[in-house]
Parts: structure tokens; sequence; C-alpha cells
């Protein structure tokens, strides 16, 4: 993480990004625990917290005076009371696969946009010829 506000769009993007990976990892775990009895689906919340942060206001000066250390991704465990299944395991393999999916598109393009900003700053940073 680079400590500087200048920067915080790409702070934002990388934890946006820790998020991803995390909620694949979960999506993982969901879908390797599509026949245990009794398991309960998990979920990542963290688009919610940047929502609540950036709500409001201009976004560039909201972005810039974002506290990184309270926008952190948060695993739960998602409708734990219901059950779609006589075992009691509520996961879904259509719905998981096609999370899986849109999460690798998500991480793909915040590692995208992050790579984009990088080059516009070496862009900005290089001595003219």
């Amino acid at each position: 993480m680079i400590q500087s506000g200048v920067y915080n769009y790409v702070n934002v993007l990388d934890k946006a990004a820790d998020a991803s990976w995390i909620r694949n990892d979960v999506i993982s775990n969901n879908i390797a625990n599509v026949d245990t009895p009794g398991y309960k689906r998990k979920d990542v919340q963290f688009e919610s917290f940047l929502v609540a942060q950036v709500s409001g206001g201009d976004l560039d000066e909201q972005i810039a005076d974002i506290d990184l250390s309270t926008l952190n991704a948060m695993t739960y465990t998602d409708s734990s009371q219901y059950s779609y299944r006589l075992d009691g395991n509520n996961v879904d393999i259509n719905t998981e696969s096609a999370e899986l999916a849109k999460n690798q598109l998500r991480y793909y393009t915040l590692m995208n946009s992050m790579t984009q900003e990088f080059s516009r700053i070496k862009t900005v940073l290089q001595k003219p010829s």
C-alpha cells in the first residue's frame, strides 16, 4: 500500500482486489462443500463498506480522504437459517459457479485498472526526450 493521499485511488483499488481475492477463496470453499451435510454458504461483504465511505459529495475528494484502515472485507455466513436441501446444506452449485465467474472478472478488471493507473503515473514521471 502506498502511504500517500495522492495514491488513495490505487490503494482503494488494491483493497477491492484483496476483497475479491478473499471472495474467490470463500466461493471456492463453498463449491468444495457442496455435498457437506449442514454446511452453510459464506460470502464476503466489501462493496457496501466502500459505498458508505464515498456516498455523497465529490468522489475524488472522498477517495482521497478514505480511512483505509476501516475499509476491509468481512466474511459472513449467508442465509444460515435457510436450507435448500434436506441435509441442511444451502449451497447451490450453479449460483456459486456464476458468482465465481463474476468475481474473477471483477478481479481482473481491478488488476487492469491498477495497471493503467501506474502506467499513467509512469508517463507523468518520465523525462521528456
